[in-house]
């Protein structure tokens, strides 16, 4: 999954294929098929499997403020990029979206949803869910911007202004 992980955020859902991951690890490609039937299956439980890790880094603090609930995404966002100069993986699947199997679409939409609520329960106030609509659409952005320019501090720039 981390292998398949790694080629989604670098080159999307086209990038990888079981042979090709059974490859670098060594293995027969029926041995992968044993764990996913279908790549749409291994893709949508990666998908769960970062989408988990990512609200585990945007937990809740006790007493936060507006800034720091946006601050704590914008760090999550930048330690993805950072770790490996590639996107986030909801960022590059959900621009291929369209053309996605609805198990992982589902996924995708799921992600963003639970992002823009999370974000708008937690910022609070009137404008809250345009807030957070703003929030998540620059640090995707941003994202897309550090790997064109291929300089993370282009995210920076993007980012700068949201706080």
């Amino acid at each position: 999954m981390d292998l398949a992980e790694g080629h989604m955020r670098h080159a999307g859902y086209g990038g990888f294929s079981f042979r090709d991951l059974a490859a670098e690890i060594g293995i027969k490609s029926a041995s992968v098929h044993h764990h996913f039937p279908t790549k749409a299956t291994m893709a949508a439980a990666v998908a769960r499997r970062y989408s988990d890790r990512f609200f585990a880094k945007v937990a809740r603090s006790p007493d936060e403020t507006a800034d720091e609930v946006i601050a704590a995404y914008r760090s999550a966002f930048k330690a993805a990029l950072d770790q490996d100069g590639t996107m986030c993986l909801f960022g590059v699947l959900g621009a291929e979206s369209g053309g996605l199997s609805p198990e992982v679409a589902s996924e995708i939409l799921s992600f963003f949803r639970r992002c823009i609520a999370d974000l708008s329960q937690r910022i609070g106030g009137p404008d809250a869910e345009a807030r957070a609509f703003q929030v998540i659409a620059t640090l995707e952005g941003g994202m897309m911007l550090a790997r064109a320019y291929q300089d993370t501090t282009a995210f920076d720039h993007a980012a700068d202004g949201l706080l």
